[in-house]
Parts: C-alpha cells; sequence; structure tokens
C-alpha cells in the first residue's frame, strides 16, 4: 500500500457529497489535477474548517483510497486569498480562473508552470479588486493557452496569412482573420445578418 501524499495544492472546486463530506478537485504542481473526498468536512466541528473553499492554497496529505478518489486526512493554509470574497467581481474572475485550469488540465500530468500561474492570479485579485478587469482575465487565460501549447495566431490572418486591415479574433480561424475565408470577419458578418 502506498504511503501518503503530500503536496500543495489549489482547490478548484469544493462539491457537497452525502450529509457531510466534500469532493474536491484540487490542482497540484506535482501531480496535475487530482480529485479527493474530505469526510467530515462538512460538520460544524470538522478538523477541516473552511480550508476546503476554491480559491484556497492548502498543503494537505492525501491518502490513495480504492477509486480514483484520494481521501484527505490532514490540511493546513497556505494562502486563504480572504480578499476574493470582499467583492463580487473578485469572486467571479477567481471562479473563472480556476475553471480554465479545470477544463484546460484535466490530467493527472504534472504542470507546476500552470500552479504558479493560477497562484499568481488568486493573490493578485486577492489583493485588489481593480485586477478583476476583463483584461486581466484574457491575458490570464491566453499564459493557460501557452503553458498547454496551444498558440493561437495573432500576427497575421489565420486564414490566408495577411498581416493588413486584420479585422478581429475567430475562434472558428484560431486568430485573427481578416475578411476572407469560412473564419473570417466578412464571413461571420454574413451570418449574423442570415440569421435576423
Amino acid at each position: 500500500m502506498p504511503g501518503p501524499l503530500r503536496t500543495d495544492a489549489i482547490v478548484l472546486r469544493s462539491i457537497r457529497y452525502g450529509e457531510a463530506d466534500r469532493i474536491l478537485h484540487l490542482y497540484t504542481p506535482e501531480h496535475g489535477r487530482l480529485s479527493a473526498i474530505a469526510k467530515g468536512a462538512r460538520r460544524a466541528r470538522s478538523r477541516f474548517g473552511a480550508r476546503l473553499e476554491p480559491g484556497f492554497q492548502i498543503r494537505a496529505v492525501l491518502h490513495a483510497g480504492r477509486s480514483e478518489l484520494m481521501t484527505v486526512t490532514a490540511v493546513d493554509t497556505v494562502a486563504a486569498h480572504a480578499g476574493l470574497r470582499d467583492h463580487a467581481a473578485t469572486l467571479d474572475a477567481a471562479a473563472r480562473a480556476c475553471d480554465a485550469v479545470t477544463r484546460l488540465f484535466e490530467t493527472g500530468d504534472p504542470h507546476p508552470e500552470v500552479f504558479a500561474l493560477l497562484a499568481n492570479e488568486l493573490a493578485l485579485l486577492s489583493a485588489d479588486a481593480a485586477n478583476a478587469r476583463p483584461g486581466n482575465g484574457l491575458a490570464f487565460r491566453l499564459k493557460l493557452l501557452l503553458a498547454a501549447g496551444i498558440v493561437p495566431q495573432l500576427a497575421a490572418c489565420a486564414v490566408c496569412g495577411e498581416t493588413e486591415h486584420l479585422r478581429g479574433f475567430s475562434g472558428a480561424a484560431g486568430g485573427v482573420a481578416w475578411r476572407c475565408g469560412p473564419g473570417g470577419v466578412r464571413a461571420q458578418l454574413g451570418e449574423r445578418r442570415n440569421r435576423v
């Protein structure tokens, strides 16, 4: 039987389970994304307290169980990021950042740079509500895409390669697009007119 796993982690998601337990989605620097159960975490006298809420950076002791879920046996708070809960905008931005990591990095592959990026984003949001601007969220997501090896085409048209007269971003084309092709701005505008 393997021994306990001691790791730093960021709580991405916390789901109520049964009468008193919580299922956790954690992101760790050495083990990527892990799922764990914290038994009795919702009881009034729980030894975990409120440390298992999304956005908390913790140091956890986990034990492997019979299923994919690990069992949380001990937790220490590294950073509570209390400022996240002061404003709706910071709480929303933190939830979006955690969700982006959850969707892009679903496996147990280690990505210490992603862990550091998320920890930094949560610290920035907690420090100042002004950091919850849409531009900051976009910059965070672009950095996540780079860490995942997905690089959108931003310097030239993703359809034809033209560098002049770029008109807008096209998710279908995978970058900025000129007026050409199926992902180009002209095609998107035509689709919108047809819908109206």
